[in-house]
């Protein structure tokens, strides 16, 4: 039976404490009736005997301690899911805001999930090509993986986000792929920006975007990602898909959490943050992967900018404990005008190697893409040493490491938002670029390959 509570006792910012509550359980939904007829949500955050602390979905102008009534529904904030999410668009709460009509739910689930039982995982060994090259040929994203992109303010991490949401896909039965976007914390302009291109390319067909904007409460900016891996989950083990779920931005989340731990006055950590940021993020990160004798999958791709570009900062910081990798934007490369402005050598998969070889890629993907890492590595060298000693201080050999690099960045990291390139012509470009060098450079790639694959006029 559900009571209807009229001891609201006080309210400050997004909480308020409620007395003499009976059987209310640890995020439990409430909704609160105002005098006028409004009705606002809010979700149980601490119960101390007979008192309740609940946070507000909403603001909390206009609630009348005497006159308000509070009334639990005895569940969670729940998401109802069918394979109609498909090409919506929703808020932050999971409610439709594209003008088309409510859900028909097969199911309605506990947003909050669980994260995977690491005994039932399966192993991610399965490429997905996003169609950029920094990322396919050398960081490859594997199928179940967790791979963030560390941004900073005012990079261009927005329009990679569309590019990877685009041309991402499976080689084996790319029907079955569909990602899911949450847009967690972001402007009007860039939520339009998300759905247009989506709509644009003809993405939106496959994709369930959710965007939950600036001017919305905290609260709801805490619930938007898991809305979003709820409706993943369900796609990807009920329905048997290769989910992609990227969520940006990751630091507008965190932000949001550090406000309502403040406002429940809890002792802050590192930089203000909760002490218990690492076990938050890990519980959205580790619902991503692959499950034993399950079909589907889920891979993610978090993105987040670093407060003052500090890879230090606690959330770069504590995301890269918790996944496999980061790909990181160069502000030095934006400022030359590559796009997208991905920092190769401190950019780093740790499972590419599960996803790469004969029948994912291609025979010679591992030792192109070890040559190409070390190359560019001399390259960056060798252009510092011109800098400080002149071009004259050099080899031959060294001046050619020197343009590799230049040719590198501009032919190979540059590629545009609307080039999507397949990994043969990736890898095609890396042989391109390998032959600048002398062939007795290339130590890494097994002779065989080289006499295959190296651009004739090379050998």
């Amino acid at each position: 039976m559900i009571r209807e509570y009229k001891t609201i006792q006080e309210i400050n910012g997004p909480l308020m404490v409620v007395r003499k509550v009976e059987g209310v359980t640890y995020d439990e939904l409430g909704e609160i009736q105002l005098p006028n007829g409004d009705v606002r949500r809010c979700k149980v955050l601490e119960v101390n005997g007979d008192n309740a602390v609940v946070q507000l979905f909403e603001s909390s102008a206009g609630i009348n301690l005497k006159d308000s009534s509070v009334r639990f529904l005895g569940h969670p904030l729940e998401l109802p899911v069918s394979g109609d999410m498909l090409g919506r668009v929703f808020n932050g709460m999971g409610r439709p805001i594209d003008g088309g009509p409510e859900i028909l739910a097969e199911e309605r689930r506990d947003i909050n999930g669980l994260a995977m039982n690491p005994a039932a995982r399966d192993y991610p060994n399965e490429f997905i090509q996003t169609g950029i090259s920094t990322i396919d040929g050398l960081n490859t994203l594997v199928r179940g993986q967790k791979l963030p992109i560390f941004s900073g303010s005012g990079l261009p991490h927005a329009a990679l986000a569309a590019q990877i949401a685009r041309q991402a896909k499976v080689l084996d039965g790319a029907s079955n792929f569909a990602v899911v976007f949450a847009a967690i914390g972001i402007t009007f302009e860039e939520s339009n920006f998300f759905v247009e291109e989506f709509r644009r390319t003809g993405a939106i067909d496959r994709t369930v975007l959710f965007t939950n904007l600036a001017n919305d409460p905290a609260v709801e900016r805490i619930s938007t990602p898991r809305m979003a891996l709820t409706a993943a989950e369900y796609l990807a083990f009920e329905k048997g898909m290769h989910v992609l779920v990227i969520l940006t931005d990751i630091t507008n989340y965190a932000e949001a959490l550090r406000e309502v731990s403040a406002a429940k006055k809890e002792v802050p950590g590192r930089r203000g943050y909760p002490g218990y940021l690492y076990t938050d993020l890990a519980t959205m990160y580790e619902r991503a992967g692959r499950r034993l004798g399950c079909p589907g999958s889920i891979t993610m791709i978090p993105i987040l900018t670093m407060p003052e570009d500090d890879k230090t900062h606690p959330i770069p910081d504590l995301t890269g404990y918790i996944t496999e990798g980061q790909i990181i934007l160069s502000r030095e490369l934006f400022r030359k005008g590559i796009i997208p402005p991905v920092d190769v050598l401190p950019s780093l998969s740790r499972l590419k190697d599960k996803g790469i070889g004969a029948g994912k890629t291609r025979e010679d993907h591992s030792g192109t893409m070890n040559q190409l890492f070390a190359a560019y590595s001399t390259g960056k060298e060798m252009k510092e040493l011109m800098s400080i000693l002149g071009e004259s201080a050099l080899s031959p050999t060294d001046l050619l490491y020197a343009k590799f690099a230049d040719e590198f960045e501009k032919r190979y990291v540059a590629q545009g938002s609307e080039e999507n390139r397949s990994i043969e012509e990736t890898l095609n470009l890396g042989w391109e670029l390998l032959s600048i060098l002398p062939k007795s450079e290339l130590k890494r790639i097994k002779p065989e390959y080289i006499d295959k694959y190296l651009p004739k006029k090379a050998k």
